[in-house]
């Protein structure tokens, strides 16, 4: 690996690792309102990101800074906050936290970068579970047909 490829993976990690941070600090305040499932779909877009780059960097030959990340989920994100979807796939949700957890506190980018993807496909899925229900419930507009 040259010099440019180890520091067009590092710029390319910085940037995954700020949509990842401003996707999560959405959910921080937020308030229970519509934008909720949006709010998901970003943090779910960002997890994409932060998956491909960690196996874009395990191929170019670095190693994940292993740190423990335990407690650092937003609020609305958290088991007994009253969020909204289906139970069923926030446990799946919760199942990915959990491998993310884990893996973040190794040096494994593979399994973090699996950890990312697990959490980026459930957090899809309740997006889109939460986007239907609320429309249904008023709280977001019906969708339009064409």
């Amino acid at each position: 690996m040259s010099e440019t490829d180890g520091e067009q993976i590092q710029d390319a990690f910085k940037s995954a690792q700020a949509v990842w941070s401003v996707a999560i600090d959405a959910h921080r305040l937020a308030p229970p309102d519509g934008g909720f499932s949006s709010r998901l779909a970003s943090l779910s877009g960002a997890a994409r990101i932060e998956a491909k780059i960690c196996r874009e960097a395990q191929a170019a030959g670095f190693a994940w800074p292993p740190h423990k990340s335990a407690g650092s989920q937003p609020w609305e994100l958290q088991p007994g906050s009253g969020r909204r979807g289906p139970a069923e796939l926030w446990r799946a949700f919760d199942d990915a936290v959990l491998v993310l957890e884990r893996a973040a506190a190794t040096t494994e980018l593979l399994e973090v970068a699996r950890g990312f993807e697990l959490l980026g496909e459930a957090a899809a899925e309740l997006a889109e579970a939460v986007r239907r229900e609320d429309r249904a419930s008023g709280l977001l507009p019906k969708a339009r047909s064409a």
